[in-house]
């Protein structure tokens, strides 16, 4: 059984998700620790790995392929929002420079669209996050089942008993991320 954590702009989902992956990575470490004891206990030494799942999210050839391309798919839509704020701005800069001679009607109705311009610019800019969000997420689950994929194998070659995913602290000589990270480049 193993557990992934996928971050996520959500402070209150990603506490949870947290929580849950540690509940689940204790419990998992729990019940492997039970099943070795007896292996241990006839003098075989149980093999243990460790793999960074983080790591491999920013530093594996899939994972800044995803980047990159997640980056090329919004680059056009945050150059579109940039030039909308620009405008925005010429527009502030307009009507603080125009006040002094303006009606108080008419110096209300241009803050009045102005702010429903900057409330439309904030839509679109949480659209933007959210999608961008999305779609990092589907392509990081994708890399996550390439990486699953290629820590059972990992395993299964190198006679692994446990291999745990994400740990507070870790010993370097049982961190495998390096082997994983370069299954992931073939």
């Amino acid at each position: 059984m193993s557990a992934l954590m996928i971050t996520t702009t959500c402070p209150t989902l990603g506490r949870l998700t947290s929580r849950l992956f540690s509940v689940t990575a204790a419990a998992s470490l729990a019940l492997s620790l039970t099943i070795a004891a007896p292996a241990l206990a006839q003098g075989q030494g149980t093999k243990i790995g460790f793999v960074n799942t983080e790591r491999i999210l920013r530093d594996s050839v899939p994972a800044k392929a995803a980047q990159t391309k997640i980056e090329n798919e919004f680059k056009k839509r945050a150059e579109e929002l940039e030039k909308q704020v620009n405008n925005l701005r010429g527009l502030a800069q307009k009507l603080e420079k125009d006040a002094p001679v303006l009606s108080e009607s008419e110096r209300n109705k241009r803050q009045r669209e102005l702010a429903n311009i900057d409330a439309d610019l904030q839509r679109k800019r949480r659209e933007i996050q959210e999608d961008s969000s999305r779609r990092r997420n589907e392509e990081f689950a994708t890399i996550i089942e390439k990486a699953n994929a290629a820590i059972k194998k990992i395993a299964e070659a190198e006679s692994y008993d446990i291999v745990i995913q994400d740990a507070v602290t870790v010993n370097p000589r049982v961190d495998i991320t390096d082997k994983v990270i370069q299954a992931l480049s073939k």
